[in-house]
């Protein structure tokens, strides 16, 4: 096997963060021919296909994942090396990836604190839950968090924060003014629901069809603040976890018997030798251990439904 450039691999890293040879070669300040040469040169050396045409989009081969994987932790270890050697702050931020129910509900006040203190040393990726685990894998972020269906066996999860389901209802319904619901109540419902194979839309079908419990989808809806405006405009019931604040002329009202819904942290084994890592998953527990989550509490909110 040829001798693995070192200047390749930074160009396979900056190219695998695009994957897009245009962008890249920007990035990289070389041409795009320029670039094109040195993942040709690569693939040789390494005897492998890196990437692949699909439809209108580049993508990684789980080879080329592979790659950019130690590409990108090349490049963190020899700054932080060089840094350490020239007794220099570490000056590479630590890349978060989330979506925006941790960032609104989770992530808010462990993002400003770690920023306050050190300007710059973080930086934030908005995913949903697959992009999430591929930025992970591939070494584009260091810590993930998010609700996850299954944990994968090639990556390491540590629970931080698990919240109790809530119905949301208008205040006006019958279920209103209950102290608690059960899934038996909500026979006959239309519910504002997750898309399918969402981590809570999987799990709220498998308990209403085990509790034979009939329902019908009102609407699919993506993300929770959308899903919490299409209940307070009345086009459905909808359960959601209850770190979710009700909008006004809506109630939460905590179900007994569906299970609550669990955020992870996730990260790839060895990522908390990293000290600045190990910190922040640090900071994120300490916040959620006190945040109250855990089994939720009726909650009624004053003000007029949106329209």
């Amino acid at each position: 096997m040829e001798r693995v450039s070192t200047e390749a691999l930074s160009a396979f890293a900056v190219f695998a963060e695009h994957l897009n040879l245009t962008k890249a070669a920007a990035a990289l300040h070389i041409s795009q021919p320029s670039l094109h040469a040195k993942l040709a040169a690569l693939a040789r050396q390494l005897d492998r296909a890196l990437y692949e045409r699909v439809g209108r989009r580049l993508v990684l081969t789980p080879e080329g994942e592979a790659v950019a994987r130690f590409a990108r932790d090349r490049d963190e270890r020899l700054h932080r090396f060089l840094d350490e050697l020239h007794d220099l702050p570490t000056t590479r931020p630590i890349v978060l990836a989330a979506g925006h129910s941790a960032y609104l509900h989770i992530l808010g006040e462990v993002i400003r604190s770690t920023l306050a203190a050190r300007p710059g040393s973080l930086r934030l990726m908005h995913t949903h839950r697959h992009q999430m685990l591929s930025a992970i894998r591939t070494g584009r972020a260091h810590l993930g968090v998010a609700t996850l269906d299954t944990l994968p066996d090639d990556l390491e999860h540590v629970p931080v924060a698990t919240y109790g389901s809530v119905l949301l209802c208008p205040t006006g319904h019958p279920l209103a003014e209950r102290d608690s619901v059960t899934l038996a109540d909500l026979a006959g419902a239309e519910l504002v629901v997750p898309p399918p194979a969402r981590p809570l839309r999987v799990t709220l079908e498998k308990a209403l069809r085990d509790a034979g419990v009939a329902w019908t989808v009102a609407v699919e809806a993506e993300g929770w603040p959308l899903t919490v405006h299409f209940a307070a405009l009345g086009v459905g019931l909808a359960v959601v976890a209850g770190c979710i604040e009700p909008a006004p002329g809506l109630v939460a009202v905590p179900i007994d018997d569906l299970v609550g819904v669990t955020y992870h942290a996730t990260h790839r084994p060895g990522a908390l030798d990293d000290p600045r890592v190990a910190a922040l998953l640090t900071a994120i527990l300490d916040h959620t251990a006190g945040s109250g989550a855990g089994r939720p509490r009726k909650i009624r909110t004053s003000g007029t439904p949106a329209t």
